[in-house]
């Protein structure tokens, strides 16, 4: 996970939507969605900057969590053939879209490849640049698109895509890659109820952010001789933002990406934000972090200000929402 901006941008006051939408994003779930009209045969969407051609996908892969949530969260389960999940995603059942995971396949709990795309006969996959599509693991879209087998990338991940590069703040590329894939799907409008829900849940958190001078905040993801933290590209960034917050790196133009323990202490975090992978439990994160002469003196950890977010929350997905609703709530207790 890696990437440099300048100050944080301002917080953003998006459009609400209807109290309707909100209930239909709740209520939603995974429940089949009627296309909203006899759509042409293809229609033109972007992937990152390209414009590419799409036919409505049968039989969707996607990659973590992230991609299926959105998929799921649209309605578009029986579209969806299966998932690849790799050991940092945490078990699908902790997922509110556990009951639609359940009713497709589990392709494979490794990285995503173009052997297990082939062999499951997709005809669509949804996957991160550099996290999922990967050069040196042989399977990108153009890849893809010599087998006629068609491919979505999150907008998030697209801000170093080669030749067709889109840079966008975290919720707005999540907010825009619900409402392509609902072209994609032509569930247009189920997409915009989708968005507009979440709109409102963001808005209803800026609304109650604390008062006064933003708290520093420090997101602490891995490594011990330099950390990993996330730059202002990826959704934590929004998630400290539209809470209250300020992350610590916010000037870096960057996804996620590795720092210095030198930077982490000139930053004085009060607050420091966990991102609990399966594989890297966010207790033995802390406990590094608590025994570590370069961090056993931050405020924040000597305050024993931690708070952990999930891996799911962390990445591009509808539960970004779910984890700024929760670290607004953290970090309104803390002003408290």
């Amino acid at each position: 996970m890696r990437t440099t901006r300048l100050p944080a941008p301002a917080r953003r006051r998006a459009v609400l939507g209807s109290s309707v939408a909100a209930a239909l994003l709740l209520g939603g779930c995974g429940a089949e969605v009627e296309p909203d009209a006899k759509a042409s045969a293809e229609v033109t969407v972007k992937r990152c900057g390209e414009p590419v051609r799409y036919k409505v996908p049968r039989r969707a892969v996607a990659y973590e969590g992230g991609s299926a949530d959105k998929l799921f969260a649209l309605g578009l389960t029986d579209h969806v053939h299966g998932y690849v999940m790799p050991p940092a995603n945490p078990p699908v059942g902790e997922s509110p879209w556990a009951s639609e995971y359940a009713k497709v396949k589990m392709l494979s709990d490794d990285l995503l490849n173009k052997e297990v795309v082939v062999e499951a006969k997709s005809d669509f996959v949804v996957a991160g640049w550099n996290s999922g599509f990967k050069d040196e693991r042989g399977i990108t879209p153009a890849i893809l698109d010599k087998l006629g087998i068609q491919s979505f990338m999150h907008t998030e991940s697209c801000f170093n895509y080669p030749g067709h590069p889109e840079k966008v703040t975290p919720f707005e590329a999540l907010y825009t890659d619900l409402e392509r894939l609902g072209r994609i799907f032509r569930v247009e409008k189920k997409a915009t109820a989708v968005v507009d829900g979440l709109k409102q849940r963001v808005e209803a958190v800026e609304n109650k952010a604390p008062a006064g001078e933003p708290v520093p905040v420090f997101l602490y993801d891995s490594g011990t001789d330099q950390p990993f933290t996330a730059g202002n590209q990826v959704p934590p960034n929004d998630i400290i933002e539209s809470a209250g917050g300020r992350n610590v790196f916010d000037g870096l133009d960057e996804r996620w990406t590795q720092v210095n323990w030198e930077s982490v202490a000139e930053a004085e975090p009060e607050v420091v934000v966990i991102l609990d992978y399966g594989d890297q439990p966010a207790e033995k994160k802390i406990e590094f972090l608590k025994k570590s002469p370069h961090t056993r003196g931050l405020p924040a950890v000597k305050k024993n200000n931690f708070f952990v977010l999930d891996y799911n929350e962390g990445i591009s997905g509808p539960r970004n929402v779910d984890g700024l609703e929760k670290f607004g709530a953290y970090l309104r207790g803390l002003d408290g």
